[in-house]
């Protein structure tokens, strides 16, 4: 797990473990991985939570077993959660934040109580092979893959594998026959497509930062939702950053695609922010993907009111194509008449793509940088026991303009560049374009010739 996606983690479980236990009974909890403490093995990790000091550290030993009496009913209730989730890997830790390293240790182990609510091996890769046969959008290859990975299981391969082993192993099984980064098996509650640990691929956790976690989550739908958007808060929707660059040229990091339902009010805000520019990036480079909806709002944004189709999405399993389209309105200002430059990476996937494949057959953006990484299917995640889930493509995009879409090719871009000479390639092409704008202002212009001349010399097109 990245070092980014690992603090995006730790915010939302530290955000979920303060209302288990109320406020400031919890300081704060960190991930731990194999190597960072000797108690953690190969393939495990931990979750050790700091819990509010004593003034004083001789009193560490009962000021712990006192919290522990007022908090045991939580401590158990996460105990089990990450027992059903993933009982192998998952160790939990309850102890004060001391550098001296002193302060004593409330550590729960998963006790085997839970063994009887716990799948095998077999019956998980089993499971998941119905599952793929009866939802994945093209029934001939599901129909290939599933065989394939039945007949290494008959063979043994996937005998007394922990999950976090065999679900990787499965998916490099199932991608070797289909080609779709989509598909996979994995750790962690059903989610929607979104970056995962190492790549592409269908996130864990479902909405916002939590893939590859524990399940720490409210119950019920509302609470579910109510929790989503508290979530996406955490990491602006995805909108890591928003800034006017010298020479009046808009920036915006966008890291992911949420619903416009939670995420609405903050494209607005970011879209109007640089709404004065004269022209804008905007960096998909580390966009994993999101909503069809989400995608259409970013367009909108860009495209005049006029109606304009952008997507069709084919559901195999209805028969049916839903058209999207761009807003006829949207909140704030609308970014048009001024270019616009995507950045692009091989980690660029599924929506972040649709975002980049849509704005280029429309003619709307040029794109910088390197191929994406071929996602088009959309996906949902199937439950196959409490630990481990499978997303399925189960529909098809149908670009309106080209007929096709991006699957397996991933979304070439019009300036192929290394991702990290993108940004660079993309900023010099907007300064030369405000350069060479009739009665640019004298200020800005002479930032942008400075910001220009600080530019490495760009790479031939």
């Amino acid at each position: 797990m990245g070092r980014a996606e690992k603090d995006q983690l730790e915010r939302v479980i530290n955000h979920e473990l303060r209302q288990r236990f109320g406020a400031g009974a919890v300081q704060r909890a960190v991930l731990l991985e194999h190597g960072e403490d000797p108690a953690i093995g190969p393939g495990q990790q931990m979750l050790r939570v700091f819990v509010t000091a004593p003034d004083e550290p001789a009193g560490y030993e009962q000021a712990l077993a006192a919290w522990q009496g007022a908090h045991r009913a939580a401590m158990d209730e996460i105990r089990r959660e990450l027992s059903l989730e993933q009982p192998s890997a998952w160790l939990l830790e309850f102890t004060f934040d001391d550098p001296g390293g002193a302060a004593p240790r409330i550590t729960m182990l998963d006790d085997g109580s839970l063994a009887a609510e716990q799948m095998s091996g077999r019956e998980i890769v089993t499971t998941a092979m119905s599952l793929l046969r009866a939802n994945y959008v093209f029934p001939e290859v599901a129909e290939q893959a599933a065989t394939a990975v039945e007949a290494r299981l008959a063979a043994g391969e996937y005998d007394d594998l922990d999950e976090a082993t065999l679900t990787a192993l499965v998916t490099s099984h199932l991608q070797e026959v289909t080609g779709d980064k989509h598909l996979a098996l994995r750790v962690g509650g059903p989610g929607g497509p979104g970056p995962r640990p190492g790549g592409p691929g269908p996130r864990p956790g479902g909405p916002g930062p939590r893939a590859g976690g524990p399940g720490l989550e409210p119950r019920g739908h509302e609470a579910r939702r109510l929790a989503t958007r508290q979530m996406g808060r955490l990491d602006n929707f995805g909108i890591r950053r928003v800034e006017r660059l010298d020479g009046n040229v808009g920036y915006l990091d966008v890291r992911r695609v949420p619903v416009p339902a939670n995420a609405g009010p903050a494209i607005t805000a970011a879209m109007e922010l640089v709404a004065g520019t004269y022209a804008l990036i905007i960096d998909l480079r580390r966009n994993g993907g999101g909503s069809p909806e989400g995608v259409v709002l970013w367009c909108s944004y860009l495209l005049e009111e006029q109606p304009t189709h952008l997507n069709d999405i084919f559901h195999a399993d209805t028969g049916e194509t839903r058209q999207f389209w761009a807003l006829p309105y949207v909140p704030g200002t609308r970014y048009v008449d001024r270019p616009v430059y995507i950045l692009t990476s091989s980690h660029t996937f599924s929506g972040g793509e649709d975002f980049c494949y849509t704005l280029q057959a429309l003619g709307r953006a040029e794109l910088i940088g390197e191929t994406t990484g071929g996602g088009a299917h959309p996906t949902r995640g199937f439950p196959v026991s409490r630990s481990v889930h499978i997303g399925i493509p189960f529909a098809r995009s149908i670009n309106p303009v080209t007929g096709t879409n991006w699957q397996g090719t991933g979304v070439v871009p019009d300036v192929a560049v290394p991702e990290a000479q993108a940004y660079d390639v993309a900023y010099a092409k907007a300064l030369r374009y405000v350069l060479a704008m009739d009665d640019v202002p004298p200020p800005i212009a002479d930032e942008a010739r400075e910001a220009l001349a600080e530019r490495s010399e760009e790479p031939s097109d």
